[in-house]
């Protein structure tokens, strides 16, 4: 029998959860039939901010379930998923767990900055969205999506709008037009209702589409 992959508990869902849900199914009609429907879960966070990273870009490009496949292979392979152990692991391993040679060096150099100590981790409760996305987006293979899922994962940020995000951009148009293409200008026009609480939003887009929780 095969070792499972660690797992981390998932933290409790954010204080303001409720109050957003609230304000959501007052200011929007789409929203006020769905959150219903999902009522029994919340967005959840894994605790570990170089996990969460670490999760995103194994997750780019791929579907979310192959992203759990690759994911489980790679966290197998160190003791514990720490920057210092990443960076010890053979570029042939991680290779054989499924990760693309560009998607190591993106988590090589993911390690490096918190091993190094290049990221101001502590600050990161006191910064707002915009400075913590410049800070990541400097890191090789982190882009805004990255970033804004961090936000909205990890430091639970109430306020994020992943513009860039397909899922989002489906299911607006899913909901909101009938199936129609919607571009970034119509998806923005959508969200003003939902300030300022698009995270908690978008994350019950996300779940019209696929009623299985996504946690980075």
């Amino acid at each position: 029998m095969s070792p499972k992959a660690p797992k981390l508990a998932a933290v409790a869902k954010p204080d303001f959860w409720d109050q957003a849900c609230k304000h959501l199914m007052k200011k929007d009609r789409v929203l006020k039939r769905l959150i219903p429907q999902f009522a029994d879960a919340a967005i959840e966070s894994r605790g570990d901010p170089f996990v969460t990273l670490a999760r995103s870009i194994v997750g780019q490009q791929i579907s979310v379930k192959a992203a759990q496949t690759v994911w489980d292979r790679f966290a197998l392979l160190p003791a514990e998923m720490a920057p210092a152990n990443v960076l010890r692991l053979k570029v042939d391993d991680m290779r054989a767990a499924g990760l693309s040679a560009r998607k190591v060096e993106y988590l090589v150099d993911l390690a490096l900055h918190f091993d190094d100590k290049r990221l101001h981790v502590d600050a990161w409760t006191e910064q707002d969205d915009e400075a913590i996305i410049a800070e990541l987006v400097a890191i090789r293979g982190i882009g805004r999506w990255t970033a804004e899922m961090f936000l909205i994962f990890h430091l639970m940020r109430p306020n994020v709008l992943p513009l860039d995000d397909v899922g989002l951009i489906n299911g607006i148009s899913r909901n909101y037009f009938s199936g129609e293409a919607v571009s970034r200008s119509d998806a923005r026009e959508v969200a003003a209702a939902w300030a300022p609480y698009c995270s908690v939003a978008t994350w019950y887009i996300w779940r019209s589409l696929d009623p299985v929780p996504v946690a980075y």
